[in-house]
C-alpha cells in the first residue's frame, strides 16, 4: 500500500506526507529556534559615537557625484543609486541608535535643539534617497555633523572641525581627545 491516511481519512502519498511534514518543522524552528538579533547595545554600554553616521552621510555626497558624473553608464548608476540608499538609511540607524539610548532629558534641557535636529536628519536622509540633490545631501552631512558636536559636548568633549579625508572634500567633526 502505497497510500497513508491520515486527517479524516485522506489519501496521501508518501511524498505529499514529506512535504506536510517539512511544513510542520519549519513552522515549529520559526517559534523554537532563536533567530539572529542585530541591536548597537541594549544593556547599555555607553559606547557610542556620530562618526558612523557622518561616514554614512559622507558617502550619500560621493555616491550623488558619482552618479551625476556617470549618468550614461547604467551599470554603475544602479551600483551607486543602491549604494546611496543604503548609506541613508545607515545614516538614519546611527543617529536613531543614539538619540534613542543615548540622549537623556537632561542632555535635552541644555541642548533643546537635538529632538528636532535628529528629526531633520531622518527627513533629510530620506530626501537624499529619493533624489539626486547634492545640495541635499550636503544639508544631512551639515546636520549630522550638528548632531556629533552636541554629541560630544554632552560627554564633556570639545570638538573641532576639519576637512575629511574623503573625495568628498567636506568637513567632518572629530572629538578632541586630552
Amino acid at each position: 500500500m502505497e497510500n497513508v491516511f491520515i486527517f479524516r481519512q485522506l489519501p496521501v502519498t508518501g511524498v505529499m506526507q514529506m512535504n506536510f511534514l517539512k511544513a510542520v518543522a519549519g513552522f515549529t524552528n520559526r517559534f523554537s529556534q532563536p533567530g539572529a538579533v542585530n541591536a548597537h547595545c541594549d544593556i547599555p554600554c555607553g559606547i557610542y559615537d556620530p562618526h558612523g553616521a557622518q561616514v554614512a552621510a559622507h558617502s550619500v555626497i560621493r555616491m550623488t557625484q558619482l552618479i551625476q558624473e556617470n549618468k550614461d553608464d547604467h551599470h554603475a548608476l544602479a551600483r551607486y543609486v543602491k549604494v546611496k540608499e543604503e548609506h541613508a538609511e545607515l545614516c538614519k540607524h546611527e543617529i536613531r541608535i543614539i538619540w534613542g539610548d543615548y540622549v537623556k532629558p537632561e542632555h535635552a534641557e541644555k541642548h533643546p535643539e537635538i529632538h528636532e535636529l535628529a528629526w531633520k536628519i531622518m527627513k533629510q536622509a530620506s530626501a537624499a534617497r529619493q533624489n539626486i540633490d547634492l545640495k541635499a545631501a550636503e544639508e544631512l552631512l551639515e546636520s549630522v555633523n550638528r548632531f556629533a558636536e552636541i554629541f560630544w559636548e554632552t560627554k564633556g568633549i570639545s570638538t573641532r572641525r576639519a576637512k575629511a579625508p574623503y573625495p568628498t572634500e567636506r568637513e567632518m567633526v572629530y572629538p578632541e581627545v586630552k
